[in-house]
């Protein structure tokens, strides 16, 4: 598991998984520049063993993969580790890339791309993953819904609700200031860290439509996120 320290050494472990061998050497070694430990799978099946074996502190993961396909690897390892995935996809693959969303994946990159941008995504998505040093929060409680920061954990009338890491801190973000509109552009610089011209907004509208379903079985009564048509979401309790 990689710390503020790591973060600050750029001495992450990232496994890098794509079947084209340029790709990966030339991925390898834009990472390896900026000081990170990197290991390389050519295809689903050697990633998942790879993975298992090593427990890297990020995948980046293609999705067109001989054997096992990458959207199989990050279902299977959605399935047991909340490790951060940037997912590699071609220009036309976008209904790929929503499902690698709604699988859990925290970032993409369309290829043909550039290294340094994939570097800088990298270290941006490993720094989000390590929360800084912060008095601890308080609960926030809507209702008979309960968002706990500390424990992060969510619960509705006592059960808890099961959500992604992304789908957490978006529910936390908006709940801490219900009635409040954000556009998606705020969101993706507030919840994701990430400079907006980088990343796609659908990536917001697929995670508050998961994170409406679950809230949305947990019962008619439960707060919930709302479309403000043409400016963004809020919270409303």
């Amino acid at each position: 598991m990689i710390t503020s320290t790591d973060i600050q050494n750029a001495a992450a472990h990232i496994v890098v998984v794509d079947d084209e061998p340029m790709v990966r050497e030339v991925v390898t070694r834009y990472l390896q520049r900026d000081g990170f430990i990197v290991t390389t799978a050519a295809d689903g099946s050697e990633a998942l063993r790879l993975i298992a074996a090593e427990m890297p502190d990020m995948v980046v993961l293609d999705l067109m993969l001989p054997q096992v396909s990458g959207l199989a690897v990050l279902q299977d390892v959605r399935s047991h580790s909340d490790v951060p995935v940037i997912l590699l996809t071609a220009r036309g693959d976008e209904g790929d890339r929503v499902l690698g969303l709604e699988l859990g994946a925290d970032d993409y990159v369309t290829k043909p791309f550039s290294p340094r941008e994939l570097a800088a995504r990298v270290k941006s998505v490993l720094r989000r993953s390590v929360p800084p040093p912060a008095p601890a929060p308080e609960r926030i409680v809507c209702g008979n819904l309960v968002v706990d920061p500390i424990a992060r954990r969510v619960t509705v009338d006592d059960i808890e609700i099961d959500l992604t890491r992304r789908e957490f801190e978006l529910l936390a973000f908006l709940a801490a200031s219900p009635g409040q509109v954000f556009s998606r552009t705020q969101l993706l610089s507030h919840v994701w860290d990430s400079s907006p011209e980088w990343q796609d907004p659908s990536t917001v509208t697929v995670h508050v439509r998961r994170l409406r379903t679950k809230l949305a079985t947990a019962g008619p009564d439960t707060p919930r996120v709302a479309t403000v048509w043409g400016v963004g979401y809020r919270f409303e309790s």
